[in-house]
């Protein structure tokens, strides 16, 4: 087979990395890939915002299975344009992925089918929103309606600054576009839980569950990022209450969306809060996250591409995943200043020594290969990923390795499963 990857970052190295295991793959083609994908697949440039651009590149590549790993090229429909044209495609349509593509979608689609969310409210302008918020208790919660690559969602400690983050939402000075509407929402306490699923919409297989770590600062502090890190254990959730999200969040979302005629096929992530009244959905994604997918693929024996051709031939009932036991931690090496403004083009070094420790995978996420020399080319880096029997062990191969890489301004969190080694994040 020859796979196609739509991406560039770490998710993507990861899916590229899983799909080289499969003994059905002879060629993988990545688009635009890294400086790491490159190294396991020929990487040929793309603009993912273009979907004329993407259909031409699949027309002439003509692969037996396309991937798409970023949520933009779903959102444009590229899906949609593939199977027009006969071409084997993973992931959602248009109309399915607006799950992720509209917050204000998504959070009346859980309401429609009883699904449990956080109370809202959808505004469309200012004087909505100043309404809105009195009938929220602080902290409020204030979110993009559309995809803003893990930076569209603020915590407000009064309504004051909710009004202004909203303005700054619909003005487009905070994400650099206008939003046309914004979710107000209730701030909720507990643990995040990514509740990744497979679906050939109409069947749900879980993956193995994990723990995303959204701010930049240990202890969980300053602005959200696209993901500094996440882990995955056997005992981050109990069998039973696995097995409740998956009939009352994961099923009914797959049904639900069948019944309103967007089947949806792909993954589905359901990002939840356990909050004392139960999980809670946050938000939806409509594709594999980042970097929850490193954590996760590291523990998958199954091959990868069997259950991506299940699901899209709708025999997902059929097939069973099968993961190795214990635990896998991701951490991910950033620019300095991210997510804020950072500089690129630094040389990285130290990959070699890191090669040489067992069950560890570097994953490349914003890397460039220049002259045979890797550079930093984005401002997520690298995502350090390591399997192990505990989380502890997992933990210290990826922070061994993490010594041995540097490039200037390199910035991590060295509290990645924090939560977990003191005992507070089985749920």
């Amino acid at each position: 087979m020859k796979v196609l990857i739509l991406g560039s970052g770490g998710r993507e190295h990861a899916l590229a990395w899983a799909v080289a295991r499969s003994p059905r793959v002879t060629e993988i083609v990545c688009s635009p890939g890294n400086g790491g994908m490159a190294q396991i697949a020929r990487c040929v440039p793309v603009d993912l915002k273009d979907l004329d651009a993407m259909v031409g590149l699949a027309e002439s590549e003509k692969p037996d299975l396309t991937i798409v790993g970023p949520e933009l090229p779903l959102s444009l429909g590229i899906v949609d344009a593939l199977h027009e044209r006969g071409l084997r495609v993973f992931g959602p349509t248009r109309a399915a992925a607006m799950l992720e593509s509209s917050k204000g979608f998504a959070k009346r689609f859980l309401q429609r089918h009883n699904i449990p969310t956080p109370n809202y409210a959808v505004c469309v302008s200012a004087a909505e929103v100043e309404k809105a918020i009195e009938v929220f208790h602080p902290p409020i919660v204030v979110k993009a309606d559309g995809l803003a690559a893990g930076k569209g969602v603020i915590m407000c400690d009064s309504r004051h600054t909710a009004a202004e983050a909203a303005q700054d939402l619909f003005s487009g000075a905070l994400l650099g576009t206008p939003e046309h509407q914004v979710v107000i929402e209730e701030f909720l306490e507990g643990d995040e839980i990514s509740f990744l699923c497979l679906s050939d919409g109409k069947h749900v297989t879980p993956l193995v569950p994990s723990q995303d770590h959204k701010r930049i600062g240990e202890g969980d502090t300053g602005p959200n990022t696209g993901g500094m890190g996440v882990y995955s254990t056997d005992t981050l959730l109990d069998p039973a209450m696995s097995d409740w999200i998956l009939r009352h969040v994961a099923e009914p979302t797959i049904q639900g969306m069948a019944e309103e005629e967007t089947p949806f096929t792909g993954v589905l992530y359901c990002g939840l809060m356990m909050t004392a009244r139960g999980p809670q959905v946050l938000e939806f994604n409509a594709r594999f996250g980042d970097p929850e997918t490193q954590a996760i693929l590291v523990r998958l024996e199954s091959d990868l591409v069997d259950a991506i051709e299940a699901c899209i031939d709708g025999r997902l009932a059929d097939t069973t995943l099968r993961w190795t036991p214990g635990a896998s931690a991701c951490v991910v090496a950033s620019s300095g200043g991210y997510p804020g403004s950072y500089k690129t083009g630094f040389p990285i070094t130290g990959l070699g020594a890191a090669a040489q420790v067992p069950g560890v995978e570097v994953f490349h996420a914003g890397t460039a290969l220049m002259g045979g020399q890797l550079l930093t080319a984005g401002g997520r880096v690298l995502g350090v990923t390591a399997a192990a029997d505990s989380l502890q062990e997992a933990l210290d191969r990826a922070y061994r390795v993490m010594a041995e890489i540097f490039f200037e301004g390199i910035y991590y969190r060295r509290d990645i499963g924090h939560r977990a080694l003191k005992g507070g994040a089985r749920v």
